[in-house]
């Protein structure tokens, strides 16, 4: 079983090919989600037989999100394959993620907030998991804003 996960709310994008669950390969560019992704996935098809594909659509960029989201529903319903997401706190230790201006995502005990981070607040890069097991995925796959309309 092959899955893909796509990692597209920050520079670089990543993307990760999974077969039953564990990492074989990782594909990760600088650029525009609208410029890289179209070019990885022509690769990624070619090559393998894809039963899933994962992305984050939540939280983050909302323009990578949205293209990420179009982009992959298309492949979905073009290719017959599942797609799943989940939120990018599961790629970067569940810490804070950049939002707008010098606010952050934070994922609390009460849902994501949009605040200022604190002094000596601990930030990690996205990466891609070794293995998918203990991922929180959904097939709830809209794209989830959590910033109030302005």
């Amino acid at each position: 079983m092959i899955e893909v996960l796509v990692i597209s709310i920050s520079k670089p994008l990543l993307i990760g090919i999974y077969e039953n669950k564990k990492l074989i390969k990782v594909y990760e560019e600088e650029g525009m989600t609208s410029d890289v992704l179209p070019v990885l996935f022509k690769e990624i098809l070619d090559k393998y037989t894809i039963d899933s594909l994962i992305y984050v659509n939540t939280p983050g960029s909302y323009m990578a999100i949205k293209v990420a989201y179009v982009f992959l529903k298309t492949v979905s319903i073009s290719h017959n394959i599942k797609l799943k997401a989940c939120s990018g706190f599961e790629f970067n230790d569940n810490t804070p993620i950049k939002a707008l201006g010098k606010k952050y995502f934070i994922n609390s005990k009460d849902g994501v907030k949009v605040d200022f981070l604190e002094n000596n607040c601990k930030m990690s890069p996205f990466e891609l998991p070794e293995v998918l097991e203990n991922i929180n995925i959904s097939a709830e796959t809209l794209p989830i804003y959590n910033l109030p309309a302005v």
